[in-house]
């Protein structure tokens, strides 16, 4: 039956998109990142057009469309990538060191270029594609081939992101969804930045069939970064305070198919602390169950609420989830796709309590460190990882010092990451001007026996 679910879904390794997944659009490279979901209907607004994303199902990733201006209006349509263009760059770019030309003598009068607007508006109406009227502004300028090649370039690549934008699409992974969030929403993920989460999987040993601990304050993407590390195997759980669950919408733009998606489980961390029932308590189990039931009747009113709001529509609340289970019938097992983020089962959550987690990440500086350590640290078992990140210093500091003096851990170090981006580029590699000088801090350490 496991077959038949995965051959249902979108699968992560997937070189093909399809209907209903999410991409990222990289536009211009870079100067605009936009995550959406491929439908039949959907559009993207590029400049002052408006664009059907229907080309860009069953492509690959990777792939290069440009706008383009056709009988219905504008379009999307693929292009392939010249190499003789680029071999004809780096012509230009050799030269550059020979020739004696410069811009001195260049008068920026908005005089060089005999091409008036109402002419490429006159183009555009008989038909003339974008790289057409690059063509034109380059023929009517007096003033191009006075510039230098590296000019030159940069007036070509000027003009081609105004008439012929270019957009590529690209598979939403852990980096991309960091480097695009990081650009547009930081403070939606708490100003997490790619070499940070990267080394945050790291210091915490993500790796197979692992069974990891997660407290994700970050949208989701902590969680959707290590259950794509574990691709399948061992378990994310995801804790939280209290009975509301925190945000996990990051999660659903990773694509990840049904069996990746059961891997992700969310259990508030009062049920991960509460000891196994005595036998005193056993009797009183009638009562207990009748209570939890009310319980989870409560819970799941007031997350039905925020699931139906969900513009995929796609996810199911978590009583019609147990509901499903109870009837125990394959075929609408199968039709109906699983849902990131249930709740954990009992018997899952008595193995953690038995054998513990194999490793703790933390990302939530929302809430006070050093009680958040103290209560999760006892889940990890003896010679377990935990990673812990947070915007500011001192909370690591504080716990650090606790964690010491309380003896509980060893290789206790806190890390600063520092990422410098660099433009490489013949006879013109230098650090990028616009850079992020903060990244965060990080704790990390190993967790031993305190007996």
């Amino acid at each position: 039956m496991s077959s038949n679910i995965e051959s249902t879904n979108p699968n992560l390794n997937s070189r093909l998109t399809s209907e209903g997944c999410s991409v990222l659009l990289d536009i211009n490279d870079g100067d605009r990142l936009v995550f959406a979901r491929l439908a039949a209907a959907a559009k993207l607004k590029i400049g002052n057009k408006s664009c059907s994303l229907q080309p860009l199902i069953g492509c690959s990733y990777g792939s290069l469309f440009q706008v383009e201006t056709g009988p219905d209006g504008s379009l999307l349509a693929r292009v392939t990538p010249a190499v003789q263009g680029n071999i004809t760059e780096e012509k230009r770019d050799n030269q550059l060191n020979v020739e004696s030309r410069d811009n001195r003598t260049l008068i920026d009068n908005n005089k060089a270029q005999s091409l008036t607007g109402e002419d490429i508006q006159a183009m555009k109406s008989q038909g003339a594609r974008g790289d057409e009227i690059i063509e034109a502004l380059i023929a009517n300028s007096a003033t191009f081939e006075k510039k230098t090649s590296f000019s030159q370039e940069k007036y070509r690549l000027r003009k081609q992101k105004k008439y012929a934008p270019k957009v590529l699409l690209r598979r939403p992974v852990a980096r991309s969804i960091c480097e695009a969030y990081f650009r547009k929403y930081p403070a939606k993920i708490r100003f997490l930045r790619m070499d940070t989460l990267s080394l945050l999987l790291s210091m915490a040993n993500v790796s197979c069939h692992s069974d990891i601990l997660v407290v994700d304050m970050v949208g989701g993407l902590l969680t959707g970064s290590v259950a794509e590390r574990l691709g399948g195997t061992g378990f994310v759980c995801n804790s939280y305070l209290g009975t509301a669950p925190y945000s996990m919408d990051i999660v659903r733009i990773f694509n990840f198919s049904d069996e990746i998606c059961k891997r992700i489980v969310r259990s508030p961390i009062s049920d991960l602390l509460i000891q196994k029932e005595s036998p005193e308590q056993i009797i009183h189990h009638d009562d207990v169950c009748n209570m939890e039931s009310l319980t989870n009747n409560q819970v799941s009113t007031s997350v039905r609420v925020d699931e139906i709001s969900d513009p995929s529509g796609s996810e199911i609340s978590e009583q019609g989830a147990e509901n499903v289970e109870n009837i125990n019938i394959p075929a609408i097992r199968v039709s109906k796709s699983t849902k990131a983020g249930e709740r954990a089962q009992q018997e899952t959550i008595n193995l953690w309590k038995e054998n513990g987690f194999s490793s703790l990440i933390i990302a939530a500086p929302d809430l006070d460190t050093w009680t958040l350590v103290r209560d999760l640290l006892p889940l990890l078992s003896n010679s377990a990882p935990f990673a812990i990140y947070h915007q500011y210093l001192q909370p690591l500091a504080t716990c650090m010092h606790n964690l010491q003096v309380g003896k509980m851990a060893i290789g206790l170090q806190i890390t600063e990451p520092w990422l410098r981006e660099y433009q490489v580029l013949p006879s013109r590699t230098h650090p990028c001007m616009q850079m992020s000088a903060f990244g965060g801090y990080i704790l990390s350490g190993t967790k031993i026996c305190s007996s």
